[in-house]
């Protein structure tokens, strides 16, 4: 399940998903910038409380900027980055942050691409020096290229192909878009993936990762001075690249209401989901992301949310229901509202359920007790989730990385408090209607009975095809 603008960078402080909204107090830390001569952006975000570091490493580059053709190979890169450089074999960046008793991973999104590692205070130093000198010194050769290759392709079978609610989820998003590249999936498609090779890797590299098109995001028990000195010692030697402007083709205004449908014999629970296109926290106009976010908690947050007590408390009809914003895009981006039935309660009788919660907030607006519920439970979130140190590298990275400042993060929470029934009111109306959206069926299909005369099954090949 997805979430917020915040929502979904908080999860990323265990997955890369999310989970907890953009997080910090109503004044928020007390947060330094600064850029290296190489064009190298750096945020410092003070963290006492623990003598540990989180050492973040944004490139402003994601699944949307791949070349036609090329789907996957952000993703593919961001696993052969740690494939080794001439100053440090394959292997021994990861063996000396295990040895100092840290952390690290990587993760890729549509818009952005972020390694981190967490370590001790006195070892920032030497993972700055690791991260630096794999900017632009990485060497890859078909030994390790085309094997990682299959491993990507394993992971795409077992995330995806034999998932039939991913599969489904990957079908709504193809079909949500029709011209932003946003329709394809960051891990990519398979025969494309398959295409793939060293000099694609290379290429995409060379192009993407340069001092001028990543940002540095250092939190916890450091001081603005010294992690200057050490990223001026280590990143600053990097040279600067011609790294092109970020130019996507946009989504044109949907016109019309698209449906998809997917039935598999492993589905156990049905579902339907309706997928609207609304815009990111960047573009939207003052006030809409915001009331976006509300209207999310509303119809969606847990229990008290206007889907799951109208759908499955009261009227049980639904098993689950719920919604949500993904407000963290560069570009236009998805509302989302769903269910899943009760035994004998149909698809279609439940979509007209949700289609029902959401036109009566839409005609008749919001009542002023779950307005106040909204908001405070979206703004306790986002004070809770300061807690994490990683948290808030990993939200104050990807509000960045997607064209918002450390000033709209900070302010976000008196921008809730602010929203207004009337403003959560015109959201939905204006948004959350049909001709913007696509609806998912997920079905359970009876498995296929063999033919007499079918050919054996290729045992070379693995998953299923829709």
């Amino acid at each position: 399940m997805k979430m917020s603008r915040f929502a979904m960078v908080a999860i990323l402080a265990a997955s890369a998903a999310a989970l907890g909204p953009r997080a910090v107090s109503a004044a928020g830390p007390d947060i330094s910038q600064f850029t290296l001569d190489n064009g190298l952006q750096v945020m410092v975000i003070p963290d006492h409380r623990t003598p540990v570091v989180t050492h973040m490493v944004w490139y402003k580059v994601g699944s949307a900027d791949e070349q036609p053709g090329k789907s996957g190979i952000a993703h593919f890169l961001e696993h052969l980055m740690f494939k080794g450089t001439d100053a440090h074999p394959q292997g021994e960046f990861s063996a000396e942050v295990a040895r100092l008793g840290g952390q690290e991973n990587a993760f890729t999104s549509q818009d952005y691409t972020a390694y981190f590692q967490r370590v001790a205070r006195e070892h920032l130093e030497k993972v700055m020096g690791f991260e630096a000198d794999r900017m632009t010194g990485l060497k890859l050769s078909d030994e390790v290229v085309l094997p990682e290759r299959d491993v990507v392709l394993e992971e795409r079978r077992m995330r995806t192909d034999n998932e039939p609610g991913a599969r489904l989820g990957e079908i709504l998003q193809a079909t949500t878009y029709v011209n932003h590249p946003y329709q394809h999936p960051i891990i990519g498609w398979e025969h494309e993936i398959k295409q793939l090779n060293r000099e694609d890797a290379l290429a995409f590299y060379r192009r993407y990762y340069a001092p001028n098109n990543a940002l540095l995001v250092v939190a916890g028990d450091v001081k603005a001075d010294d992690v200057r000195a050490l990223a001026e010692k280590t990143y600053g030697k990097v040279a600067r690249a011609d790294t092109p402007a970020r130019n996507r083709p946009q989504e044109p205004e949907p016109q019309a209401h698209r449906r998809v449908s997917l039935a598999d014999a492993r589905v156990a629970q049905p579902s339907v989901q309706r997928s609207y296109l609304v815009p990111s926290d960047r573009i939207a106009a003052p006030h809409e992301a915001e009331a976006l976010e509300v209207l999310s908690q509303i119809l969606g947050g847990g229990q008290t949310g206007r889907l799951y007590r109208q759908l499955v408390a009261e009227k049980g009809l639904a098993a689950g229901a719920g919604a949500w914003y993904q407000g963290t895009a560069y570009d236009a981006t998805r509302f989302v509202v769903y269910a899943s039935p009760r035994p004998g309660v149909s698809l279609e009788d439940l979509e007209a359920a949700i289609d029902a919660v959401v036109a009566e907030v839409a005609d008749q607006g919001v009542d002023d007790l779950e307005l106040k519920r909204a908001k405070t439970r979206l703004t306790a979130d986002m004070i809770y989730a300061q807690d994490n140190q990683a948290t808030l590298a990993r939200i104050y990275g990807a509000a960045w990385a997607t064209g918002s400042s450390a000033d709209d993060v900070r302010g976000w929470p008196e921008r809730v408090k602010a929203v207004s029934g009337a403003e959560v009111q015109a959201a939905a109306k204006r948004y959350l209607t049909t001709d913007r959206a696509v609806t998912g069926y997920l079905k359970t299909a009876a498995p296929d009975a063999p033919k007499p005369d079918a050919p054996k099954a290729d045992a070379s090949k693995t998953g299923d095809r829709s």
